[in-house]
C-alpha cells in the first residue's frame, strides 16, 4: 500500500505571484493513505496517485477546501526513483518547456542538459527522491463522483510505476477552486495550465528551497496512518 503525508508552510507575500494564494497561517502536518497510482490515467493521459479523503482527517484536513494545490512530493526509494532521478525533465511533455527548464535550474541545480550525470545521481539517495507536484482535492464533477477524492500528479516522466512505495507531500499553495467541465478537452486544458502555474511557483527560490525539507523524506511512523 502506498502512503502519503501532508505538510503546509504559508508563503510570504513576496513569495506569491499574482492570483496565487497562501493557504494557512500555521504549519500543519497530517497523514493520508494512498490507495492507487497510475502510470497513465486512461481517459486524460495524465498520471495520478489517488488518496481517499478520509486519510486527511488524521491531520485535521477533512474540511479542506476543494480545489487545485501545488508543492513537493517525496517518494521512498524504489525502482522509479532510481531510474528517473529528479531534474531529468526532458521526457515530461505536460509542462511548457521554458517553465520546466526554469524549475530545473532553480530546484535541481541546473537544467536536464546542463546537469552532469554525477549531479543527477545526487538527487536520488537511499532515502528516496523529491519531485514537484500538483494535486486536486474535490468531487471531480466531470466524472460525477459521489465522494471527494485527492489526486496527486507528480510532475515528472515515469516509465516505472511507484505503487507500493511511500509518499510525503508538502503542500505550499492554492491555485484555483474546483470547476465543472462540459468537455474532456477543456478539463485537460485547465490541468495543463495548473501544471504550468505550479511550475512557475515552485521555480521561485523560496518555494524551490522547500524541496530540501527533511520531512519530505521522513517515512517513519507510516504504520500510524489511518486506513
Amino acid at each position: 500500500m502506498l502512503w502519503s503525508s501532508w505538510w503546509a508552510c504559508p508563503p510570504t507575500a513576496a513569495m506569491l505571484g499574482h492570483g496565487w494564494q497562501a493557504m494557512w497561517n500555521t504549519q500543519r502536518h497530517g497523514l493520508g493513505q494512498l490507495y492507487q497510482s497510475f502510470l497513465e490515467e486512461p481517459w486524460l493521459g495524465i498520471p495520478t496517485a489517488n488518496i481517499p479523503l478520509s486519510g486527511l482527517s488524521v491531520g485535521g484536513y477533512d474540511d479542506i477546501e476543494s480545489g487545485v494545490y501545488y508543492g513537493w512530493a517525496g517518494i521512498a526509494p524504489c525502482a522509479a526513483t532510481h531510474q528517473h532521478p529528479p531534474g531529468s525533465q526532458s521526457k515530461y511533455k505536460l509542462m511548457a518547456s521554458h517553465i520546466a527548464s526554469a524549475l530545473g535550474k532553480v530546484a535541481f541545480g541546473g537544467s536536464d542538459k546542463e546537469d552532469s550525470e554525477e549531479r543527477k545521481e545526487t538527487l536520488t539517495s537511499e532515502k528516496g527522491a523529491v519531485y514537484p507536484m500538483v494535486m486536486s482535492i474535490g468531487w471531480n464533477p466531470y466524472y460525477k463522483n459521489e465522494v471527494r477524492s485527492v489526486e496527486v500528479h507528480v510532475m515528472h516522466q515515469f516509465e516505472t510505476d511507484f505503487y507500493g512505495s511511500h509518499m510525503n507531500v508538502n503542500i505550499l499553495g492554492f491555485i484555483r477552486p474546483e470547476y465543472d467541465y462540459v468537455s474532456k478537452e477543456k478539463l485537460i486544458e485547465d490541468i495543463k495550465t495548473d501544471i504550468d502555474v505550479a511550475g512557475r511557483s515552485l521555480a521561485r527560490k523560496p518555494y524551490a528551497k522547500m524541496r530540501d525539507d527533511p520531512y519530505l523524506l521522513d517515512f517513519k511512523g507510516k504504520e500510524q496512518v489511518a486506513s
